[in-house]
């Protein structure tokens, strides 16, 4: 019997992160297809798609990584439960905040699945489009990918499909999310899950689980007769937005009749006017909360939120060109991982990443920041030889220049000490045997 051949090496990065996923993949080139959509999501191409992904990574087409997606018989759901089982141990014993938010691709025609016109978050009006409801954790400043669901509209379901409201989507996430062993502290949602009592606040309640989520100007609060309504006065907290600007924002709690368990805020820019369009309502469940917790938790449930969207965008999530739905699951989980991989190069989420050595920080363009998109910044900058090889490589067969032929395999070289997750997998099998 021939043994199969080693997988083509990429990045140190990319290698060491898809070791993990390795058994995931009938065969060698299923695995390489894998790494190469990872190196291209991660890259600074605007639009991730196929070509473009083929062109970087040094293939003469696309003809494989869109076999990979659309006919290689991996499972989307087995790729999902190994990240998240790895999401599992980086966390070890820490709670997380789930936010759950709804996103969405705006896609032309009624081919594609689950399409239809209606509200795309991402752009902020009606669309024909196709949505999904996710859930992502916060922990320690990041954020990172949980899991998602398509949301399938009454008109567009499929034989066999049955019918969900997003509510009802959201709290399934959640009970799928503590059925895995994730450790949940509080959930943040906007308006459209605060009021949904029955199909999602009403599971919250069951699951033991705090939560804070937007409601509407009109929500109804039961009050008996001779108790009245109160409002607190003001308190200024300082709100940073998704772009990093700092605003000024105001809160004051109301209080129907007796303080209750649940409890009810409102935020606004302006204390004097409280204008309807900048002014939201929150209510909490979460014993004990004081103003400024709400605050903060106000502000990262809209700054993530917006922040999540992005950065999904920016990995290529709507770049797809695929109509039917399991291959665009199989995408979306792929964003998913690729998303994962930029938050393992964090040390506040992944205890065992190693810190950067002084040669890649002195590159003029290193982002010395600590968020995601530091990161992300950072390793595009060290696929940049790589990927360059790879676009130039044709030329050089046209008019060899031996200097550069050799030249930049050895820049790629010296990048390729740039390893912090070299103790990745070690990792893994620590956590992977003791779980055996």
């Amino acid at each position: 019997m021939v043994a199969p051949r080693p997988a083509r090496i990429t990045l140190p990065s990319i290698d060491s992160y898809c070791e993990l996923y390795r058994d995931l993949f009938v065969d060698v080139r299923a695995y390489e297809s894998f790494k190469y959509l990872h190196v291209g999501l991660i890259s600074n191409l605007k639009r991730k798609t196929l070509p473009a992904i083929a062109e970087v990574v040094g293939l003469d087409n696309a003809q494989g990584l869109h076999h990979f997606v659309s006919q290689s018989p991996w499972s989307a759901e087995e790729l999902k439960k190994r990240r998240l089982s790895l999401i599992l141990k980086i966390l070890e014993s820490r709670e997380i905040q789930v936010i759950i938010d709804e996103t969405g691709d705006v896609k032309k025609g009624n081919k594609t699945d689950y399409v239809k016109r209606q509200y795309i978050g991402n752009v902020g009006k009606v669309e024909n489009g196709i949505v999904s409801v996710n859930a992502y954790g916060y922990v320690d400043g990041i954020v990172f990918p949980l899991i998602f669901q398509v949301y399938k509209p009454r008109e567009r379901l499929k034989e066999g499909d049955q019918y969900e409201t997003k509510p009802e989507i959201g709290a399934k996430l959640v009970k799928e999310l503590i059925k895995m062993g994730f450790k949940i502290k509080r959930v943040l949602a906007d308006s459209l899950y605060g009021e949904s009592g029955s199909n999602f606040l009403r599971v919250l309640d069951e699951l033991n689980i705090e939560y804070a989520v937007g409601i509407l100007s009109n929500h109804g609060v039961w009050l008996p007769k001779e108790q009245k309504v109160r409002v607190n006065k003001w308190r200024e907290f300082p709100h940073i937005r998704w772009d990093g600007k700092e605003e000024k924002r105001y809160i004051r709690e109301i209080i129907y009749g007796k303080r209750r368990t649940v409890q009810y805020w409102e935020i606004t820019t302006d204390k004097e006017n409280v204008p309807s369009s900048s002014t939201w309502l929150v209510m909490t469940k979460i014993p004990g909360v004081k103003y400024r917790e709400v605050g903060g938790m106000y502000k990262i449930r809209a700054w993530e939120e917006k922040g999540f969207r992005n950065r999904k965008d920016e990995l290529g999530s709507s770049d797809f060109r695929f109509t039917d739905y399991a291959e665009i699951e199989k995408w979306w989980e792929l964003v998913m991982s690729a998303y994962l991989l930029v938050c393992l190069h964090n040390e506040s989420f992944n205890p065992s990443v190693v810190p950067v050595s002084e040669p890649f920080s002195e590159h003029s363009r290193w982002d010395e920041g600590k968020g995601w998109k530091n990161g992300l910044n950072n390793l595009q900058l060290i696929f940049q030889p790589f990927i360059c090889f790879n676009l130039i490589l044709r030329w050089l067969k046209v008019f060899p220049i031996p200097q550069l032929s050799l030249g930049l395999p050895r820049l790629i070289d010296k990048i390729n000490d740039f390893k912090p997750l070299q103790y990745l997998l070690h990792f893994w099998n620590d956590f992977y045997c003791s779980s055996d």
